[in-house]
């Protein structure tokens, strides 16, 4: 009886540690995927991604409102 208690011990112990890992993991993940989406809407609309923001780059070809409406497009999908 006391080998069936340590296992059932040993299974919420594990259920626990694996919530406790996807309420840290998925936030992190989030945050990688907005910025990754960010960055090729910067780069498509011509831009240079710089830190955390997009930019120009001295590309005379750089269209911030694609880079917007990019943005916004792939918020709504």
């Amino acid at each position: 009886m006391k080998e069936a208690a340590g296992e059932a011990n040993l299974t919420v112990v594990a259920i626990i540690l694996i919530g406790v890992i996807a309420a840290i993991v998925t936030p992190l993940i989030n945050q990688t995927m907005k910025t990754t989406r960010d960055r090729t809407c910067c780069m498509n609309a011509g831009g240079k991604w710089n830190g955390n923001a997009c930019e120009s780059g001295g590309n005379p070809g750089y269209n911030p409102s694609a880079y917007q409406a990019c943005r916004n497009e792939v918020k709504t999908n």
